[in-house]
């Protein structure tokens, strides 16, 4: 399986009035902007997705709609790629699901995402990665699993993603 994870674009800063809570944080403006070219980016390197599943916070929600409206396909909610999810749990729903997800996208947030890869390259947490706002990283995973069972195949910063929009 090629397993894509996508940090939301630009969003609201904290504290912005009228979004007292972290998790009501939208995109801003610009956020949007950026994140159609990176989809761009995305399209015209050939990649498609089985499925696309996002955290349900509108930053990361409103980052995976774009995707899916420039690459096509749709939206799923997964809780256990908010903020507070649990990867070990994020496992468990990918398995479960009937097959055909040969290549999914998941959408979500740092430091979560970060943790994941380095769960998924290593078996713990001390790969030190950071995905920049809009950035994509590629994971080939033979057996999806809490523990290494993956293998990186490339990192884009969201500057990089856009030189091919």
């Amino acid at each position: 399986m090629d397993l894509f994870l996508l940090r939301h674009g630009i969003a609201v800063d904290r504290g912005t009035p009228g979004f007292s809570r972290d998790s009501d944080r939208p995109l801003t403006p610009a956020g949007e902007a950026a994140m159609k070219k990176n989809a761009r980016g995305m399209l015209a390197l050939g990649l498609r997705f089985d499925f696309i599943l996002s955290s349900p916070y509108p930053r990361a929600r409103q980052t995976a709609e774009i995707v899916a409206a420039i690459l096509g396909g749709s939206v799923e909610f997964s809780d256990q790629l908010a903020v507070e999810g649990d990867a070990r749990k994020l496992i468990s729903e990918l398995r479960s699901r009937p097959s055909g997800g040969e290549s999914v996208l998941l959408v979500g947030h740092e430091p979560y995402l970060s943790g994941l890869i380095s769960l998924l390259l290593t078996g713990t947490l001390a790969v030190n990665t950071t995905l920049k706002k809009g950035g994509l990283c590629k994971l080939a995973v033979a057996d999806l699993h809490a523990g290494p069972c993956a293998s990186l195949e490339w990192l884009l910063t969201p500057k990089q993603l856009r030189l091919f929009s």
